[in-house]
């Protein structure tokens, strides 16, 4: 089925030049273009929509007034600002509702790319409501203890970038958040951004502050009292898995970039849980003190896995393919057709190996795939895997990276 996508502009000739780059995907995508914002409104009444793209500066009501009213009214529809220069100002404001920023003149594979990849992510989770939810997500809320810890250092003036990045690295939601700014062309960055500290170098300390205490684009947990319980243990875990894919990688003598892409994505493997615990916390504990294999239980109570739901919120977000992919199987790699050693290779393994040691019930529900790694002729290496990780003592080491 063709998917249908909005493109908004009031310059004709931008739709024209729209239009005519993309007349390549008119075989999988239905596309309509408009050239005013209250055009955008009236189309989305009356058909269905699976993503909108829109400009930023446009007369009456802007992109980002756009896209704020489409989030409330269609919340499940990709929301993309596709725009020139613009100021600092609507950036910020474009920050909530847009999943993400690109800049003009934008290579249409890459918008194709980006588009078809939030689609396949958005097939692959059979909840509805969930969809729903995920896409009004503004941020994955972070532990209050480390929202403290960042909001109080970015309110000194000589605060070092290595601070910053410390406190960063520890916190999945904040490492999530930087990401996807990272990726979305954020005042002037450029994607495909999979290290954490590539992100942070890019975008910057003064604008870090900005976006904690002025745009207040992080937050803090304070939902469920018993799902804020069980956060600390899920935090803990999500670091002891980036550090020992980290030196799995390393093990394996992979460069630099792929070091800090498996840290990246052990440290948001777990992501689908962050958002269960924040948005659905009864359901999600629910499903956490059932017996036995957590996804069944996941399935049968939510209609999806928390890989899924991962998945889903950083594909829609625009964070790099592998992150996406290592997070959608980390807990089933044999289902992927990879035949050499990736990041979700190295998560995959620190994940299962980390949990069989973990003490909370929310982070036993995966085993190594044996016939994955014999497939990928790694399956001699589990006994060296495993001594990493007791060498390592827990030790998160990419907060040194």
């Amino acid at each position: 089925m063709k998917k249908h996508v909005l493109f908004v502009d009031d310059d004709p000739m931008v739709l024209d030049g729209l239009r005519r780059s993309l007349h390549g995907m008119r075989s999988v995508w239905e596309m309509r273009f408009v050239n005013s914002a209250a055009a955008a409104l009236e189309a989305l009444e009356g058909e269905t929509c699976d993503a909108i793209v829109s400009d930023m500066r446009m007369p009456l009501m802007d992109g980002a007034e756009l896209l704020d009213q489409v989030k409330e009214r269609y919340p499940d529809v990709v929301r993309m600002i596709l725009s020139g220069q613009s100021s600092r100002e609507a950036v910020y404001r474009s920050i909530s509702p847009a999943h993400q920023f690109l800049s003009k003149p934008c290579n249409p594979q890459e918008l194709a790319s980006r588009l078809n990849q939030a689609f396949a992510m958005r097939d692959l989770l059979a909840n509805q409501a969930l969809k729903t939810v995920i896409s009004r997500l503004r941020s994955i809320p972070s532990l209050p203890t480390l929202y403290e810890e960042l909001t109080v250092a970015l309110r000194s003036e000589d605060v070092s970038f290595g601070k910053i990045a410390q406190i960063i690295s520890k916190d999945v939601g904040m490492a999530a958040k930087i990401l996807q700014l990272a990726n979305s062309a954020f005042l002037g960055t450029s994607g495909r951004v999979s290290s954490l500290s590539q992100a942070l170098t890019l975008i910057g300390n003064e604008t870090v502050r900005t976006l904690v205490l002025s745009v207040h684009v992080f937050s803090q947990f304070d939902g469920n009292s018993k799902a804020s319980a069980s956060l600390p243990a899920l935090w803990d875990h999500s670091i002891a898995v980036s550090a020992l894919a980290q030196r799995i990688a390393n093990s394996e003598n992979c460069p630099k970039t792929m070091l800090e892409e498996c840290f990246t994505a052990g440290l948001l493997h777990d992501i689908g849980k962050v958002v269960l615990l924040a948005e659905l916390p009864r359901d999600y504990l629910e499903v956490c003190s059932k017996a036995g294999e957590k996804a069944d239980a996941e399935r049968e109570l939510l209609g999806c896995t928390h890989a899924e739901v991962g998945a889903y919120l950083i594909s829609i977000w625009g964070l790099p393919f592998p992150l996406v992919h290592a997070v959608a199987y980390h807990h089933h790699p044999g289902e992927t057709a990879e035949t050499k050693f990736s990041s979700l290779t190295a998560v995959h393994v620190a994940d299962a190996i980390a949990s069989e040691t973990d003490e909370s019930p929310l982070n036993h529900d995966g085993a190594i795939d044996h016939d994955y790694l014999n497939r990928l002729g790694l399956g001699d290496k589990e006994g060296s895997w495993r001594d990493l990780y007791k060498s390592g003592n827990n030790v998160p080491a990419g907060a040194k990276h």
